[in-house]
């Protein structure tokens, strides 16, 4: 979607008219309108440039993983967070994995927890996966992963934060040891929808 537009008013003998920006361009010459129009599309693009690369990064990332089956009650925020989590402990990439952190933890935390999903569940995350969204989403949601190629469970905390100033979402990353990593809590179910998403701890 573009916030900037050219649009044509008139034409009148290969004499094109056309607003752009708000404003009205006075009849001219046919080339000085490609000429203009042209310029116009440069801008269109610049303006634009920054969403059609998320865009294009999303389609790809979406095209390229198998679809991820949601169960529960996810926000925009919460359902786009765990996309992005299980792509990246599928794809193996530590360091983008490791930027989705919500908090600043200390140094090496969430490189060492990322090492460590990457590890335990890379497999589970290349096939069918299940995402169970606990209560609502509108700040934090509890989602528990269920690894259908493995039979493993990851259960993961994602919120709402803020980064330079610009409202996002993010996931806990606090498990620097194997052993956290692959814990399950008690409260876990061992399929999706037992709970009816909702927590009862």
């Amino acid at each position: 979607m573009y916030n900037h537009a050219a649009v044509v008013t008139g034409n009148n003998q290969g004499v094109v008219s056309n607003a752009q920006h708000g404003f009205s361009m006075r009849p001219g010459p046919a080339w000085r309108v490609v000429a203009f129009s042209a310029m116009a599309i440069g801008l269109l693009t610049a303006c634009s440039s920054a969403h059609d690369a998320e865009d294009v990064a999303y389609a790809g990332d979406y095209g390229g993983h198998p679809p991820l089956a949601v169960v529960g009650y996810p926000s925009t925020g919460s359902l786009g967070i765990t996309q992005q989590v299980v792509w990246r402990i599928a794809d193996g990439k530590v360091g983008e994995l490791a930027s989705l952190v919500a908090d600043k933890e200390d140094r090496g935390v969430p490189e060492k927890t990322a090492e460590n999903w990457i590890a335990a569940f890379g497999k589970g995350a290349r096939g069918k996966v299940t995402a169970e969204f606990y209560d609502e989403g509108s700040l934090r949601q509890e989602v528990v992963l269920y690894l259908h190629e493995t039979g493993q469970i990851k259960q993961i905390q994602v919120r709402a934060t803020s980064v330079d100033g610009k409202a996002v979402w993010r996931v806990t990353m606090d498990e620097p040891s194997p052993e956290e990593a692959t814990a399950v809590h008690p409260w876990v179910p061992k399929k999706p929808g037992e709970r009816g998403s909702k927590t009862t701890r």
